[in-house]
């Protein structure tokens, strides 16, 4: 199992925005001198507290201090500009890195960003999926590309202004063959979106903030997309994202990971439960559908979506949870605000040098049993 990053990021109200990316930025830091495989970082327009606007160009500052990390959109929201903006920015983008792109994609979830854009009346779903085959097309596509697909808003065409001898009327390719890979964020239980990355041959990403039920609800769904196109769903191109925290020792991880009133943990659910109240989507972190919203507290949700304790607490942990969702290629570690920088650091690092060989270990004896 691979241990991935990612953050939307979530900080309080009162930080100097400089330090908090600056912060942002040391972790993705960390996580490729610890190994992480990839870092994927959020995007919002108009949320104060998650200050990354634009994904791409954050993780641009990244690219000459790391080394092996693949830096990941998490997601590029493709309602909120031409799909032609974000091939080409894309490709240039993962020749800088040297290959090191992975592209994570959605339509853009919240709402005060499509009210700032002009598009809140918008089916914003049906503009990512017109988006996301322009940019699949542009990159396989040899110019004047004319891409007029049926129903498709975008049309993409350099016909009348093409000149090959002066080079004008082409865009860029992406450094990987055939393209990137492209990953989508999965919220909903029983998502149908799944279905259709799978047919598109792009890999899904479980949310931190769902229950282990309802992630388990992803596989079956995207194994039926393959199966569509005569192709076999594996298990490593499924990403799991987890709210982790790991100490030294069990009183430091319960109190800072859950029940000290300035743990980052409760701050990040709190915001996430509240936002989820608001557009009536509570529903994400019931066990049952017919479950009464006034159930769902700060404390049930901690309690069932924080994976906290030691090395060996947070292993057998990740290990219940594989039980529940069925296997899976990578562990994707949720990074909140640092509200003790110490204690951040030091989760991070136990996660990568203790609690993921543990996991590792106990996966290759399964195997072997």
């Amino acid at each position: 199992m691979r241990l991935g990053y990612f953050t939307m990021p979530v900080h309080p109200l009162g930080r100097p925005w400089a330090d908090t990316l600056a912060e942002d930025r040391e972790a993705v830091i960390l996580a490729d001198r610890l190994g992480f495989h990839d870092a994927f970082v959020g995007e919002h327009l108009t949320d104060r507290h998650e200050n990354i606007t634009n994904s791409l160009l954050f993780l641009a500052t990244l690219i000459s201090d790391t080394r092996q990390i693949r830096l990941g959109t998490g997601t590029t929201n493709l309602s909120h500009q031409h799909p032609v903006l974000v091939a080409v920015n894309s490709a240039m983008f993962d020749h800088l890195s040297g290959g090191r792109f992975i592209l994570g994609v959605s339509p853009g979830a919240l709402a005060s960003d499509a009210e700032i854009l002009g598009i809140l009346g918008e089916d914003r779903n049906k503009l990512f999926a017109e988006a996301i085959d322009v940019i699949t097309r542009l990159w396989s596509a040899d110019p004047p590309y004319d891409i007029a697909l049926p129903g498709n808003r975008f049309e993409v065409s350099t016909a009348r202004t093409i000149d090959l001898d002066l080079g004008v009327g082409v865009v860029g390719r992406p450094l990987q063959t055939p393209r990137p890979e492209i990953v989508g964020t999965v919220v909903a239980p029983f998502s149908k979106g799944v279905i259709e990355m799978g047919a598109k041959d792009f890999h899904p990403l479980s949310a931190n903030f769902l229950l282990p039920q309802w992630v388990a609800t992803h596989w079956g769904n995207y194994v039926r997309g393959k199966e569509s196109v005569g192709e076999t769903a594996r298990s490593d191109d499924w990403r799991v994202a987890r709210t982790v925290f790991v100490a030294d020792d069990a009183e430091t991880a319960e109190r800072y990971g859950r029940t000290d009133e300035a743990s980052p943990y409760r701050f990040y659910f709190r915001q996430m439960v509240d936002k989820m109240r608001k557009m009536g989507r509570l529903e994400l972190f019931k066990t049952r559908r017919d479950q009464p919203d006034d159930e769902i507290t700060l404390d049930y949700v901690l309690d069932r979506l924080v994976i906290t304790g030691t090395p060996e607490s947070v292993a057998e942990q990740v290990l219940e949870l594989r039980e529940q969702t069925g296997d899976f290629g990578e562990l994707v570690y949720a990074g909140l605000d640092w509200a003790d920088p110490g204690l951040a650091r030091r989760s991070m690092e136990l996660m990568a040098t203790e609690v993921m060989p543990l996991v590792n270990k106990a996966i290759e004896a399964e195997g072997t049993s």
